[in-house]
């Protein structure tokens, strides 16, 4: 088991800063990423469609022998998580309680505030992780749509970044919150530009970062650390192969290869019990 690789999928890119953040913590373990880039987003989908996808997602990793799976992915997280969990031989982890668990401790008032898709923020994932933990935490959500799109088109560093910044997290300011969860895995590439915004009194929650350590506990626990060697990573995507290479290098800040096409995760026919 030690050998088997941690396997990992997202709908995208964006769970590549779950990638580097769980590579820097455990440079020996091998991964295996998938992105559903076809099918992406996975925001605007019914649950029993998300279900479905992250259950093709996680049986074809399952095919490539995994021994840990993470779901880098915050819509899939908060939807299929529970139901992932349950049906598969191996620890499923998620991204929304490790940096739910990391905001209750790292708070001093109280008061946190969560950035992230439409989607994520509309499903209170974050919150209800929050409240299940400590009911009498003040939480404040906010989605920032076009945070997205100007990660993916390489403009963190540009002025419109600040500008939407500025209009998405001012209300932060007068709010008093002291911890800011990054609920969406595209955000930590801006997480300067939010830095910036918000002030550096306030902590910071790198999704992540959080899963990282929750992975290295889980593997540490089980007795299942690569102790041997340096790691590998291999990329499989729904659609083209170019895109997600460029938009991954920005993103990783070297070449992302080798990038595998594939060109179906129907797996219909292989039934979980």
């Amino acid at each position: 088991m030690k050998d088997l690789s941690i396997g990992m999928f997202d709908s995208g890119v964006g769970g590549l800063t779950v990638l580097k953040e769980v590579k820097n913590l455990l440079p020996k373990e091998n991964i295996l990423y998938l992105g559903d880039t076809a099918r992406v987003p996975y925001g605007n989908r019914s649950p029993q469609t998300i279900i479905r996808y992250a259950i093709e997602s996680a049986l074809f990793l399952l095919t490539k022998g995994i021994k840990l799976l993470i779901i880098a992915c915050n819509t899939s997280s908060a939807i299929a998580l529970k139901i992932l969990s349950k049906k598969l031989p191996i620890p499923v982890l998620g991204v929304i309680e490790p940096a739910a668990k990391s905001a209750v401790v790292a708070t001093k008032n109280k008061k946190i505030g969560i950035i992230g898709t439409k989607a994520t923020i509309k499903s209170m994932a974050y919150e209800n992780a929050i409240r299940e933990i400590d009911p009498h935490m003040e939480v404040l959500s906010k989605p920032c749509p076009l945070f997205v799109p100007i990660v993916e088109e390489g403009l963190d560093k540009d002025e419109v970044a600040f500008i939407m910044a500025e209009k998405y997290l001012n209300e932060f300011k007068a709010s008093g919150i002291d911890t800011l969860i990054m609920g969406c895995t595209h955000y930590p590439v801006l997480e300067d530009v939010i830095k910036n915004v918000v002030g550096d009194h306030v902590n910071i929650i790198n999704t992540g970062k959080e899963t990282a350590r929750d992975v290295e506990a889980c593997l540490r626990e089980r007795k299942l650390l690569k102790t041997k060697g340096m790691g590998t990573c291999k990329y499989y995507v729904t659609d083209d192969p170019d895109t997600f290479k460029e938009i991954g290098g920005r993103f990783l800040g070297y070449t992302v290869s080798p990038v595998k096409y594939i060109k179906s995760l129907d797996y219909k026919d292989f039934i979980l019990h």
